[in-house]
């Protein structure tokens, strides 16, 4: 599901007096932008042309497995997309990863043409395609700095989840209306050529090289490093989990939306479009309510009205046999439902610095396409077993109940973004001669406190363990000298010293605040003592004496 921050870019506005859609004034944005709204529709024609196909060929746990199918790649490479989306060239990720959709989505075509799809085959397919625009999801949404200016970056957010649910409220129905009216092929045939303007839009823009003054984290630290931030931040740990269940609770209503067209209501697949498209016009509509709510009511008590409102929609489709009625349930479901997931995707962004951004995205995404994953293959095996009423009849109670998880895995508030410090710091001093390879090196920072002032520091110091180990710490420990009570040493360990520098960039101004807080406390004008240790210093040792000893040479390294 697209993501957005629809506060920042009101206030931005309001600062800059642009309004939500000056973004679409740059050149590059704007064909960026509508290609992706008709990717967009495209895959969402697929998604009903796939469903309805599978209705027909299988039952009902292979349908809701087409939601499983469709939402499985986002879960399962959500994080190694945006680690490779800051590694490379995110122009070329993304052509390299919409050109296998598109691929995927020909072969999808050409199966259906010869009358060679199966159950298996067709959510293999639709495996492949969601692959590709799994990998190149974060690529895209990291883009978007690039192709605007900064003041208007959250515009540009807004609009593109504007540019989703637009997709959503037309193409569901739309693709409903060409399998009536020609067949599930045209359908996949639309999908197909629905990659052509994003591909020709890519080719098209002139993007700058980034430089930047140290090489890049590799594929698997770089994954590390987010998912080390996510679970040393309190706030985006809990809504993330939060997140995932909500979405697996909830995932009974969009996988078993063909069985209401099919079975409850008798219809054909424009039913089951229309269903959709309500679904979508609800979502759009969450983008005018989603901020009065968050102001008046604040973004736990939001969740649980939302995740009410779903569970009552549930009830309601459950028993309702009339297509006007399921419309307006649709309508408050998707509104519910898009406020549910954007509030956690919010939040997620608020609490986040730059460097981590699009990891920290992709591990929230991640955790609602999981959810909405694994929800759905649970939800189709209980409505083959009991029926869709009955599914949906469960899912509403267990959504009812998790609004008690509200006291375990609260979403926090939050109204200012995280933003990192710029202050440039000292060059370390280095005297060995080392490379942006060598480590580990351990870091020992010596604190000189009054002992009344002692329950003030530990309790600072707890903080700082916190912000260390998201920044990319290692073994961080703290030690009181039993002879001398006043001396307190902070130890950390970063696996090299290229490590080290990246934790030093990584600081946020609340990140230099602890700091600042703590050599308050300290005695006297001595400031706190910084010792950097190389953990491993054989190789900086002469083997003999006929091997010149390099250890005085300046290290040339950028930090």
């Amino acid at each position: 599901m697209a993501n957005t921050n629809t506060p920042n870019a009101e206030r931005a506005a309001a600062k800059t007096g642009a309004g939500v859609f000056s973004p679409l004034n740059h050149t590059t944005f704007r064909g960026m932008w509508f290609s992706n709204t008709i990717t967009n529709a495209g895959g969402l024609i697929q998604s009903v042309a796939a469903a309805w196909v599978m209705a027909s060929i299988s039952t009902a746990d292979h349908v809701a497995l087409v939601q499983t199918a469709t939402f499985l790649p986002m879960a399962l490479f959500a994080l190694p997309a945006g680690a490779i989306a800051d590694i490379y060239d995110r122009r070329k990720v993304q052509i390299v990863f919409f050109t296998l959709s598109l691929v995927a989505a020909a072969i999808m075509t050409a199966a259906s043409w010869f009358n060679l799809l199966t159950p298996w085959v067709l959510l293999g397919l639709c495996f492949l395609v969601g692959t590709g625009g799994a990998l190149a999801a974060p690529a895209r949404g990291a883009s978007v700095a690039e192709q605007v200016p900064s003041a208007l970056i959250p515009q540009a957010v807004a609009l593109n989840n504007i540019s989703y649910n637009l997709a959503r409220s037309v193409g569901p129905a739309v693709g409903g209306m060409l399998v009536a009216a020609f067949g599930a092929t045209i359908a996949f045939a639309v999908n197909t050529l629905s990659f052509l303007p994003m591909l020709e839009s890519l080719r098209r823009w002139e993007r700058e090289k980034e430089i930047s003054r140290l090489p890049p984290e590799g594929l698997l630290r770089s994954v590390n490093s987010g998912v080390r931030y996510v679970i040393n931040m309190q706030p985006v740990r809990l809504a993330v989990s939060r997140a995932f269940v909500l979405c697996l609770l909830g995932a009974a209503l969009p996988s078993l939306m063909p069985l209401i067209a099919k079975d409850l209501l008798n219809g054909t697949a424009s039913t089951f479009g229309l269903l959709l498209g309500f679904f979508g016009v609800g979502a759009v509509a969450g983008i005018f309510v989603l901020q009065p709510m968050r102001d008046r009511f604040g973004n736990e008590k939001t969740l649980q009205i939302c995740t009410l409102a779903v569970a009552g929609c549930l009830v309601v489709l459950g028993y309702s046999r009339t297509q006007w009625i399921d419309f307006a349930a649709l309508l408050v479901a998707g509104l519910a439902w898009m406020m549910i997931t954007t509030t956690i995707s919010v939040m997620v962004q608020l609490f986040v610095p730059r460097w981590v951004m699009g990891r920290a995205i992709a591990t929230s995404t991640a955790a609602i396409t999981l959810g909405v994953a694994i929800g759905s293959w649970v939800w189709g095996l209980v409505a083959r077993d009991y029926g869709v009423v009955v599914a949906f009849q469960i899912a509403a109670t267990t959504l009812i109940f998790s609004m008690a998880l509200g006291r375990f895995l609260p979403v926090a508030d939050r109204d200012n973004s995280t933003e990192l410090d710029e202050e440039s710091l000292d060059d370390p001093e280095v005297k060995l001669g080392i490379s942006g390879r060598s480590g580990p090196i351990t870091i020992e920072l010596q604190y000189r406190i009054p002992a009344d002032k002692a329950r003030d520091f530990y309790y600072i110091m707890r903080e700082q363990q916190k912000a260390r180990s998201r920044n990319g710490a290692y073994e961080w420990s703290l030690s009181r000298n039993i002879a001398d009570p006043e001396q307190w040493i902070e130890r950390f360990t970063c696996p090299t010293w290229h490590d080290y520098l990246r934790l030093r960039n990584r600081r946020t101004l609340e990140d230099s605040d602890l700091h600042r807080r703590a050599a308050q406390l300290q005695i006297g004008m001595e400031p706190i003592k910084v010792l950097r240790w190389l953990d491993r210093p054989a190789g900086s040792v002469r083997q003999s004496d006929d091997v010149p000893d390099r250890g005085d040479e300046t290290l040339q390294i950028q930090n």
